[in-house]
């Protein structure tokens, strides 16, 4: 099929009217635009029952499968390919087709356009979709120090929920170079945090340990256990860390899972381990100053 759509219809209208009588011509030229009118209003119509049909095949999956950026990048994708096959591919018929595979000049093109902003993206996309590095609903830090959760990633971009509910959207392209920590990485190892706890140098120091490991292993948003064993030195999960010019400090591993953010997890356990040293009559020290009046002699 060396013409396109257009073409074939004018030449049918062309070879039709011939040497008619222009009454008759432009009935025909009437009659023909009404189909033509009716055939693109059915192929637009079987264009968005293919569209539609399209995120209904990947919604099904997904609810089966779970959401991923895989499967994000793979609905814009089909969604690019199904736009180009209705669309540009009819009005250009076999030409276009011709042209694409056999000319080296736009291979040539093509090629050329890869250094272009829009085709880095989208090859960026694909390739985060491929070794996802992140996935949907995973909490990151950028390089800049933002946290977040991944919401969404198109052909061109990567959308981030930050703390405050605000959108970050970075394109893909930079989002595939920049280097990214992220907290989610392994469902199966549970993410972690240090904490640290000064206490004053006249309290219990074996007592403060067990009342700060108790207070941990006791916090539901937390995964530790107790398993400390007097006779087991490598089953104590709270450590005296160092002496300070005030205080002695205690340090600790809390473990929890991946769907709790770590500023809910250090609060709950935060405000747990301040409540009990107070009720245990541990002092958590602070810096205060003394002043001294002295009376001048008469």
């Amino acid at each position: 099929m060396e013409q396109s759509f257009l073409e074939v219809v004018l030449s049918a209208i062309s070879s039709t009217v011939g040497d008619e009588p222009i009454a008759v011509q432009l009935v025909t030229i009437a009659i023909a635009f009404a189909v033509i009118l009716v055939i693109m209003a059915v192929y637009i119509l079987l264009f968005l029952v293919f569209m539609k049909l399209n995120k209904r095949i990947f919604r099904k999956i997904r609810a089966k499968k779970g959401n991923s950026i895989t499967l994000q990048f793979m609905e814009k994708a089909v969604s690019v390919v199904l736009a180009m096959v209705f669309i540009v591919i009819p009005l250009g018929g076999g030409k276009i087709a011709q042209s694409l595979l056999g000319s080296t000049a736009v291979i040539a093109v093509v090629v050329g356009l890869a250094a272009n902003e829009v085709l880095k993206d989208m090859f960026a996309g694909l390739e985060i979709s491929i070794y996802k590095p992140f996935d949907v609903g995973d909490r990151i830090m950028l390089e800049d120090g933002r946290a977040g959760i991944i919401e969404k990633l198109t052909l061109r971009h990567v959308v981030i929920c930050l703390l405050d509910t605000t959108r970050l959207i970075i394109p893909n392209n930079r989002a595939n170079s920049m280097h990214i920590i992220n907290f989610s990485y392994d469902n199966k190892v549970p993410r972690s945090i240090e904490v640290r706890y000064p206490i004053s140098y006249g309290s219990d120091i074996d007592k403060a340990k067990e009342v700060i490991r108790k207070t941990i292993c006791e916090c539901p948003l937390t995964l530790n256990e107790d398993k400390y064993n007097p006779d087991d030195p490598n089953s104590k999960s709270v450590y005296f860390l160092k002496l300070e010019e005030s205080s002695l400090i205690m340090g600790a591993t809390i473990y929890y899972p991946h769907n709790i953010r770590t500023e809910v997890v250090v609060d709950e356990v935060n405000t747990r381990i301040f409540k009990a040293l107070e009720e245990n009559g541990i002092e958590i020290p602070y810096n205060y100053l003394n002043v001294v009046l002295k009376e001048k002699s008469v």
